[in-house]
């Protein structure tokens, strides 16, 4: 991570961002009826993921930033799951752009949190 000042510069975080993007304009396809139910539930899924690294950045320790990692790589997980059931109800098309950068962050976080996983197991 040479040459990374803060959240901004990893790439993780702005696919993250990009990510948020797509998924509230593809959600404000979605019928009337989910405005308050599965939509917005899949904009906080994705919301919570830059917001985890952006903070796990932030925090004293790589155990910690590992931990919020994981809690991004759940985020991820969560929203994939609502990608799918949003295609099943017709909501999304299978090729949808949401599922490629869902799996692309998913690849990202996981690099990332990779690279951490040796420092913490050595309790840096």
């Amino acid at each position: 991570m040479d040459g990374v000042r803060t959240h901004r510069d990893l790439i993780a975080w702005q696919e993250a961002m990009n990510l948020v993007e797509v998924i509230y304009q593809h959600t404000a396809s979605f019928p009337k009826n989910e405005i308050y139910g599965l939509a917005v539930q899949m904009r906080r899924a994705a919301v919570s993921v830059p917001s985890n690294i952006a903070e796990g950045s932030a925090r004293n320790s790589t155990r910690e930033y590992y931990q919020y990692l994981g809690v991004a790589t759940g985020s991820l997980a969560e929203l994939e799951t609502q990608l799918e059931l949003a295609i099943r109800l017709r909501y999304l098309s299978q090729d949808s752009e949401s599922i490629r950068q869902v799996h692309r962050v998913g690849r990202l976080v996981n690099a990332l949190r990779n690279s951490f996983e040796r420092r913490v197991s050595l309790g840096e």
